[in-house]
């Protein structure tokens, strides 16, 4: 857990206190506070401030941390909130996860469905949840290899994706256990999943469904198919899809032209050109035809 940034002091905190000069020359930051006394929501240095993560990551866990317990803050719905998109938020929720201060578990009701249950954490590695980030992560163990078996020849390398959270590679070990489905020769090994895991995620993280890198990975495989794993890395690293463009809110419909002086009475007017203003234009009479 990154070191708590130091906060200022108590009597730059203390409401009642004016604005202070800055210590130092120059244009830095003059706080001017008043205390909260309803619908605030405390926020520690070590997130408002934290080294590692992005912009987005930090207003998201802010945001997420006012809101009531069984608010909605699965994707869709803050997509729906904010002008970020899917695929931007989607990014900055994996960055909440890998630095504890959001924790996604799976879990089946009682009627067999299953759900994402979130847990902020305001805290990280304070609550004692064993999967908190300052529990010891298992390692998974690899088979030993029996004697005077011949060496394994290495798997080709597959992309890594940004932010390897853990609700997000165990999505891609689903993928990667569900392909021998598809076809039986993609029965893979622990050791095989393992390996190409980081790859799936990155797929996935590039907004495509499950069954899209499903399909991606276990079409036309090739006749015979002589190292199903080593094949599948090869893939996951030659057709990775690029990263979605971020789509920004469309611009506003309504124009707001400058502000003009009209040519008779000086008034101030709104308009696309220079000239008279409305006022003026309906006194003007309309010229004659000419006989």
């Amino acid at each position: 857990m990154p070191p708590h940034a130091p906060s200022r002091d108590a009597e730059e905190n203390h409401p009642s206190r004016g604005i202070r000069a800055p210590r130092r020359s120059g244009g830095g930051v003059i706080h001017e506070n008043s205390r909260h006394t309803g619908r605030f929501t405390v926020i520690g240095n070590h997130l408002a401030q934290h080294a590692e993560l992005s912009l987005l990551a930090i207003g998201l866990a802010v945001h997420i941390q006012s809101l009531p317990g069984g608010a909605l803050v699965d994707i869709r719905t803050l997509a729906a909130r904010f002008p970020e998109g899917k695929t931007r938020i989607a990014t900055a929720l994996r960055e909440l996860e890998a630095h504890g201060y959001l924790r996604r578990t799976r879990e089946r009701t009682g009627t067999g469905r299953v759900v994402t249950r979130t847990v902020s954490c305001n805290q990280p590695g304070r609550s004692g949840d064993p999967d908190g980030p300052s529990a010891p992560k298992p390692q998974a163990r690899r088979p030993a290899r029996r004697q005077n078996e011949p060496p394994r020849r290495a798997l080709p390398d597959v992309p890594q994706p940004a932010y390897p959270a853990p609700d997000l590679l165990r999505s891609a070990v689903e993928v990667l256990a569900g392909l021998h489905r598809a076809d039986p020769r993609l029965l893979l090994s622990a050791t095989d999943v393992e390996h190409l895991a980081p790859g799936v995620a990155a797929w996935l993280e590039r907004d495509l469904s499950p069954s899209a890198v499903r399909h991606a990975l276990a079409d036309r495989l090739p006749v015979p198919l002589y190292r199903p794993a080593a094949f599948l890395a090869h893939r996951l690293a030659a057709q990775l899809p690029p990263v979605p463009p971020f789509s920004a809110l469309p611009p506003p419909d309504v124009v707001r032209h400058p502000l003009r002086n009209c040519d008779a009475c000086d008034h101030a007017f709104r308009g696309p050109e220079p000239g008279r203003c409305r006022a003026c234009t309906a006194k003007t009479p309309e010229p004659h035809p000419s006989g």
